[in-house]
């Protein structure tokens, strides 16, 4: 079975036969002992550290279809490694592309983006309200606000109702996390503990949605909800929409609600408050933890991980700009 890696330490990285070998480097420069993990039990490669390869590792993780993933000292995310398009069909790019100039059909994918999005932030203000914390006024406020998503004549417009509904969301945390306070949600940089678990999750959630969308025929550049932009795989935000509340904002209400993430877990500077590398790690085990859990999908009849959730709906979307299927409903939490 593959698996996602993590390489948090910086060192060396290079190919030898069929196997991917890595060797650490600490402070002063001295290498460590190697690592092998064989290339076919490799899905992605995430690197957090300074990594010193060649063209002919970047060859060989191509040819095997392993994407890499890349963020800087602060935890923003910088760029991928993606292998040639082995999915990417002509007939699918164009079907995607009159998607998008196609307004209504537009419109229509991102209402129902922002729909599945809506109710799985209401589902869990709804489970921790069950659960004794006072979160009646956010329930409320939600339910009064989602109406306005079918009202909406364009994506602007669409986008405005979803930052409403997250403002309200957002508000919610100061009642369900213990211990920390989000204080409002600032982003760059981001401003204290909860923030910053914000920020890094919801940039695990895009990767993670990027790598199930190279394993279709969807091109990520073109997306639905966000504008495409330059340098920037959109489609890959528009489907994180859905899941950040499940498979991010779940692990942060568990892992600081538990005291597992506790204040030595982060580093503030003057430019913000960032997980340290214990921090991440920690954080990396609980989300992958939640990508293996299980749920009896509502269509198929069957248990799925989470993470196999995700390509689903990446299949869904794909049927229906290829027309398979004349609707795109994604995936709510129930």
């Amino acid at each position: 079975m593959k698996k996602t890696y993590y390489l948090f330490n910086p060192g060396r990285m290079s190919r030898q036969q069929n196997t991917l070998k890595f060797v650490a480097q600490d402070q002063a420069g001295n290498l460590g002992k190697a690592r092998f993990v064989p290339i076919e039990g490799i899905e992605s490669l995430y690197i957090f550290g300074s990594i010193d390869s060649n063209s002919a590792l970047f060859n060989f993780l191509g040819r095997k279809h392993v994407p890499v993933h890349f963020f800087d000292y602060y935890e923003h995310y910088t760029g991928s490694f993606q292998p040639k398009d082995y999915l990417l069909a002509g007939k699918s790019q164009i079907a995607q592309t009159k998607t998008f100039l196609n307004k209504q059909k537009r419109l229509y994918i991102a209402q129902q983006l922002i729909k599945a999005a809506s109710h799985n932030m209401l589902h869990n203000v709804k489970y921790y309200n069950r659960r004794g914390k006072k979160l009646q006024n956010q329930i409320l406020s939600i339910e009064a606000l989602q109406p306005a998503i079918d009202k909406v004549n364009s994506v602007s417009e669409l986008m405005g109702v979803e930052g409403n509904i997250r403002q309200v969301y957002y508000s919610g945390f100061e009642e369900i996390i213990t211990h920390f306070s989000m204080n409002g949600r600032h982003r760059n940089p981001p401003s204290n503990e909860v923030n910053a678990l914000i920020s890094f999750g919801n940039m695990m959630c895009y990767t993670l949605a990027l790598d199930m969308l190279y394993h279709t025929q969807l091109n990520p550049t073109i997306s639905f909800l966000h504008e495409p932009g330059y340098r920037r795989y959109s489609l890959a935000l528009d489907l994180a929409e859905v899941f950040k509340p499940i498979l991010v904002d779940r692990c942060i209400f568990s892992l600081l609600n538990r005291r597992v993430l506790q204040v030595k877990h982060f580093d503030k500077e003057i430019n913000g408050c960032y997980l340290n590398d214990t921090g991440r790690q920690l954080f990396i085990q609980a989300f992958e933890e939640r990508l293996k859990q299980t749920i009896k999908h509502p269509t198929l009849g069957r248990s799925v991980s989470h993470k196999r959730l995700v390509l689903l709906e990446c299949y869904k979307l794909m049927k229906y700009v290829l027309d398979i299927n004349p609707h795109f409903r994604t995936y709510k939490t129930h």
